[in-house]
């Protein structure tokens, strides 16, 4: 009990000092000031974006009025992200822009290299919120060979050091692990911003969720629309088939969708649906407008599936989510490791 207590304690100061640090770090490289203060609640998703249609869908959605972009140097298509930034009527200091490093480059000459692509591809000048994609690093130029030399401890020093060189305002985490929040959290001096997971009806982790309330580090739901996405291979039903769903979306006077993304909001988690349909994208601005009784609230909380929907670490041979609902399972032979 002395030990939970003491690294409870730990956790705490840490935020503390970390929130006080991270209000020294908003003018970027180029000397603007972002009048972006704190990450838009409903942002859009470039992840599947495909390059013949994500400049146009930025732009729609940033003229609609979204104000949030989520992007990533993996999805290879922030030129065209990029491009839709540049042609929508809206002010670069008012947009939210994240970015993510990818495991091959966590090293520190490779880490500087790929926020500078990305800052270059999307036209911005500087991110807003740069993340640790995943907790795996790779060798660089050798494919999913893990880099054992390499530690997520070593990765955050490096991105420390973007935030400090003003190429970045915030830096963050991405599918961790929650002991890897946890170690992350003793051990950092400008601590996360944000961790982007997957979370939705279907993988609510409620515990997970609040446990970065606690500690005062934001939550963004990617696949809020849980088994929308037409890539994942999902044993359970999609869920704008779902009966209860539909029966609470007729009763909210809404789409599915918007209903799901609401749930989602009102949780207090950042979500950022992904669409190239205009009509969608507009529609999903709706879930600002909905809001759900405690009843209601408890109603969804038993729909709870734990299913997970996004899981490259059989592929990897890594165990990703080790302490979260519905972890990576790999044979006993292809075990690698454990994050």
């Amino acid at each position: 009990m002395t030990f939970i207590h003491v690294q409870s304690a730990v956790i705490t100061f840490a935020t503390i000092l970390c929130t006080f640090l991270s209000t020294t770090h908003q003018v970027a490289a180029d000397g603007r000031v972002a009048r972006v203060d704190d990450i838009p609640q409903l942002g859009l998703g470039t992840w599947l974006s495909g390059r013949e249609k994500v400049a146009h869908v930025v732009q729609y959605a940033l003229d609609t009025g979204y104000r949030h972009i989520d992007a990533a140097l993996i999805y290879r298509n922030e030129d065209q992200t990029g491009n839709g930034i540049a042609e929508a009527d809206i002010a670069r200091e008012d947009i939210w822009v994240t970015s993510k490093l990818w495991n091959e480059h966590h090293r520190p000459g490779e880490a500087n290299e790929a926020i500078l692509k990305s800052v270059s591809d999307l036209g911005v000048e500087y991110l807003d919120l740069y993340l640790m994609h995943w907790p795996v690093a790779f060798v660089p130029g050798e494919g999913t060979t893990l880099d054992e030399e390499t530690s997520i401890f070593d990765t955050w020093r490096t991105m420390e050091d973007l935030v400090r060189a003003g190429i970045t305002r915030y830096i963050g985490i991405s599918n961790f692990a929650r002991k890897d929040v946890e170690a992350i959290m003793e051990m950092c001096t400008i601590c996360p911003y944000a961790h982007e997971f997957e979370t939705h009806p279907y993988l609510q982790q409620q515990d997970f969720v609040d446990f970065h309330k606690e500690i005062g580090i934001k939550v963004i739901a990617y696949s809020p629309l849980a088994n929308t996405n037409p890539n994942y291979n999902s044993d359970v039903p999609p869920i704008m088939e779902d009966p209860f769903w539909n029966d609470m979306a007729e009763t909210k006077n809404a789409t599915v969708a918007q209903a799901v993304l609401a749930w989602g909001l009102q949780r207090g988690t950042i979500v950022i649906p992904k669409s190239v349909h205009e009509t969608w994208i507009h529609e999903n601005l709706g879930a600002l407008d909905i809001s759900f009784s405690d009843d209601e609230m408890e109603a969804i909380g038993a729909q709870d599936k734990k299913a997970r929907m996004n899981d490259p670490g059989r592929n990897w041979g890594v165990r990703l989510f080790a302490d979260l609902d519905d972890p990576t399972k790999l044979d006993g032979d292809g075990n690698r490791g454990e994050l």
